[in-house]
């Protein structure tokens, strides 16, 4: 597909990248939708040929370029399979939250390790009663001295199973008018005291 903000750089990054795919990801895609799980050293293989978060700026490791970027990692690897779509969210839609959001030392401890693979991000909004409807979200985050006390439930959440650091939707006001006011969304690594997964889900389509 032409795209008129695509250059001959973004060509180039291209077919540096489908060479990667070819050897890294085709031969074992089938293996990886059977395990429902995308192995570790495929984050970390890409995160060496600086294929995650190619937007963020150097000093966290980034490249520092545009999106058009991202859309060409997008686009290769869904020629692969769209079980690889865990990897897009994490480069495009949570690392950019911390990089938006986060304090200085929260971009420093967490997005180096982003790029580089080591840890892997979610968003964590579904819940087993509530799909993306998030006024109405039930997790709620208590303010407790300097921490958050987090209660809730979520489901079908792209990377959880894996997930290093995950990025949660929450209720921190639950009687704000209107009901999405009360929203936040805090990070939560995945050691944080009380937090745990259930089981890989058995799901038909996008495991």
């Amino acid at each position: 597909m032409k795209h008129p903000y695509l250059n001959d750089d973004h060509e180039i990054f291209r077919q540096s990248l489908r060479k990667f795919l070819e050897k890294e990801a085709y031969p074992f895609y089938e293996q990886w939708e059977e395990e429902r799980l995308i192995p570790r050293n495929l984050w970390t293989k890409m995160g060496e040929q600086g294929f995650l978060c190619p937007d963020l700026d150097e000093k966290y490791g980034g490249s520092g370029v545009d999106w058009g970027f991202s859309v060409v990692i997008n686009e290769e690897l869904e020629r692969v399979g769209s079980g690889l779509v865990g990897i897009g969210l994490h480069s495009d839609i949570v690392v950019p939250y911390i990089n938006a959001f986060g304090t200085d030392e929260q971009k420093q401890r967490w997005l180096p390790r982003c790029v580089t693979g080591e840890l892997i991000s979610a968003i964590a909004m579904t819940e087993p009663g509530t799909g993306s409807d998030l006024a109405n979200i039930k997790t709620t985050a208590r303010l407790d001295g300097n921490h958050y006390i987090l209660n809730g439930q979520k489901t079908f959440i792209t990377n959880g199973i894996q997930s290093d650091l995950i990025l949660v939707a929450c209720k921190t006001d639950p009687n704000a008018v209107p009901k999405h006011k009360g929203v936040s969304l805090l990070i939560v690594e995945r050691n944080t005291p009380g937090f745990s997964r259930g089981r890989k889900l058995n799901k038909v389509g996008l495991h």
